[in-house]
């Protein structure tokens, strides 16, 4: 059985084992564990049920990650997208006043354009036509963001009224524990200690523990809340979607969902080593596990799903078939249960492993001809876009939108492809959209 499973997979072909890929899944379960947390308090503020959106986020997330894994053979995790969350609450529901369980209907009708793009394979054409400096500018951007995410997290960076940001407060506890986490790591990924990451993260709870700047759970297990606030809510309120205000809703849901795990996809496939001559094999399957995750999220109860960044931890450490995504899905469920134990990975502990993540996928930068300027700027527009704008989909528009400017002005405006012209229009639009919203 264990034989079959690991040919399924294709362990030998992929040069991974059944170790590699338990320790990836969990490293990058612990990375990105906090969306459980996280995703209920964000929703929580338009209204809808914390508990039912904890409940909807770990049934989606397992969902989205099994069918990444079985299907597309990826060593990339699913759950509920960051930012387009925020997009949600604040400011389709707050901002614009619309209920939630309308907002909801506009995912829905969102992530349904969605599998119709995907089934008509022009997400799969977008990704082909992307050249491949722009590919490693966007690994690298991923990179820079999560780092960024994760010193912003720990403490490292905050908010500055003088400078914009700065260095964080050295006289905050939490923050030691960043600092400690990521020089403890940082010695162990130099030894060439396997687990490195894993192992740093371990080592950061037991010091935050022992230091008393993480609590230790009150109790191990917990029911599972019930989803009857949310489940089915989306498909009941779609004739609720019939203004052209909710009509902007949609297609900044479709806009940002598409740019942003296609992005993803991108910079994750190429972190491990799936990209063969430009191509991405089975791409198509991956895109289609995603696309389905969005509905099947938006029917449970909870915003957009899409390919999840943290997954780079995971593959830092060694995962490279769909069964690092296949862990991912099981601790998702058995995380539902014991959501109490949880809590103990705070932003502390995965803040380390998402800046030395962001270290690892900085290096397709040398993959780039920053020889050539036509090339260098859009691949640096992107590459600063994304943890300055916050938004890998923002990223991707500044570096898209320049690259046939760029490429005409060197004269090798008939090297670029169709698609790339028309990419450049579409992001301008994005843009517009996103601001006028």
């Amino acid at each position: 059985m264990g034989q079959k499973i690991a040919s399924y997979f294709k362990f030998d072909e992929l040069g991974t084992s059944y170790k590699k890929e338990f320790l990836a899944g969990l490293t990058t379960f612990i990375s990105m564990v906090y969306i459980l947390f996280v995703n209920p308090n964000v929703l929580g503020v338009s209204g809808m049920d914390k508990g039912a959106v904890f409940t909807a986020t770990a049934l989606a997330s397992a969902f989205g990650c099994f069918l990444m894994g079985i299907v597309a053979n990826y060593p990339i995790a699913i759950s509920a997208s960051l930012g387009i969350n925020a997009f949600f609450s604040y400011t389709v529901v707050l901002g614009m006043k619309i209920p939630w369980q309308t907002a909801l209907a506009g995912v829905f009708v969102a992530s349904i354009l969605f599998m119709i793009l995907t089934a008509f394979k022009i997400r799969e054409m977008v990704v082909d036509a992307i050249p491949r400096d722009l590919k490693m500018a966007i690994s690298a951007g991923i990179g820079l963001f999560i780092a960024f995410i994760g010193l912003s997290d720990g403490g490292l960076v905050t908010a500055n009224k003088s400078t914009m940001i700065g260095l964080g407060s050295l006289h905050v506890g939490t923050t030691w524990l960043t600092i400690i986490g990521l020089i403890l790591t940082i010695i162990l990924m130099s030894a060439r200690i396997p687990g490195a990451i894993f192992i740093g993260m371990v080592i950061n709870v037991i010091i935050g523990l022992s230091l008393g700047l993480i609590h230790a759970p009150t109790q191990w297990v917990s029911g599972v809340p019930s989803l009857h606030s949310t489940l089915g809510v989306s498909l009941m309120n779609v004739g609720h979607i019939n203004t052209l205000q909710l009509a902007v809703v949609v297609l900044t849901f479709l806009l940002v969902t598409f740019f942003d795990t296609t992005g993803t996809l991108v910079g994750l496939t190429e972190q491990a080593g799936i990209v063969k001559n430009n191509k991405i094999p089975r791409i198509g399957k991956a895109l289609a596990a995603d696309s389905t995750t969005m509905v099947v999220g938006s029917l449970l109860g909870t915003s957009p799903m899409g390919a999840f960044v943290e997954s780079s931890a995971g593959i830092a450490v060694g995962g490279r078939s769909g069964f690092t995504a296949v862990v991912v899905g099981v601790l998702f469920l058995l995380g539902s249960f014991f959501s109490p134990l949880l809590t103990v990975i705070t932003s502390q502990v995965t803040a380390p492993a998402l800046i030395i993540v962001g270290m690892l996928m900085a290096q397709s930068l040398k993959n780039i001809h920053w020889e050539k300027f036509e090339i260098a700027a859009p691949a640096f527009l992107i590459l600063v876009g994304m943890p300055l704008t916050y938004s890998i989909s923002d990223g991707i528009a500044l570096g898209f939108i320049t690259y046939p400017l760029s490429m005409i002005a060197a004269k090798k405006g008939k090297e670029v492809s169709p698609i790339m012209y028309g990419l450049a229009v579409v992001f301008i639009a994005f843009l517009w959209i996103l601001q006028a919203g």
